[in-house]
């Protein structure tokens, strides 16, 4: 399998997360690619230059990170991340919702930081920070379980990229047990290879 790479993509940490805690992960041969220069070899496989795409090992391309991370949940032996049925399944993906839900606020917000500043811009990051800031409590009152599932994996990988991308929010001040559950959750071996390089 090729995947389609960026090491500062929160996204692509998610899928190298799931592959990770599948032990599928030296399957995957890495191609290393900026999707903002939109280059050929990506754009032939995935026409919305966006990465991760992953191009399975019968040449058909996938993206998005919840299609790959279901994908790959299909593949070797390790526990499910995607459970299959019942209350567990729709915890999961609920948490995957909002870890995912946080990730889409904070890179639109931080993609129109880096333009020139005027009102509808300066609203528009706003508005994401605000929902940033809501779904932060939620999951401060409900934070993720220790399994290591979809929803948690999103979850940890929402709030690296807050820390990789947007410290100066703080998060952790207003939300200590959500911290304390990423501290604990941070040492799972698929969080903790896939933190992003030093900015």
């Amino acid at each position: 399998m090729k995947l389609f790479h960026s090491p500062t993509s929160p996204y692509v940490r998610k899928v190298m997360a799931c592959a990770i805690a599948r032990d599928i992960d030296r399957r995957i041969e890495l191609i290393p690619t900026n999707p903002h220069e939109s280059p050929a070899a990506l754009i032939a496989n995935n026409p919305l230059s966006k990465v991760p795409c992953l191009v399975n090992d019968e040449g058909v391309a996938l993206f998005d990170s919840r299609v790959i991370c279901e994908y790959l949940d299909q593949i070797g032996d390790a526990l499910p991340l995607f459970p299959a049925s019942g209350s567990a399944r729709w915890v999961a993906l609920r948490y995957q919702a909002m870890g995912d839900g946080i990730l889409d606020a904070a890179v639109g917000a931080r993609m129109e930081s880096m333009k020139p500043r005027e009102a509808a811009r300066e609203a528009f990051i706003e508005r994401q920070m605000h929902a940033i800031d809501r779904t932060l409590a939620m999951l401060e009152q409900d934070p993720p379980g220790r399994m290591l599932d979809i929803g948690s994996i999103a979850v940890a990988c929402a709030l690296g990229y807050l820390d990789f991308r947007c410290a100066a929010r703080e998060w952790r001040k207003s939300c200590p047990g959500l911290a304390a559950w990423f501290a604990a959750f941070g040492k799972e071996p698929a969080i903790a290879r896939t933190e992003p390089p030093a900015a």
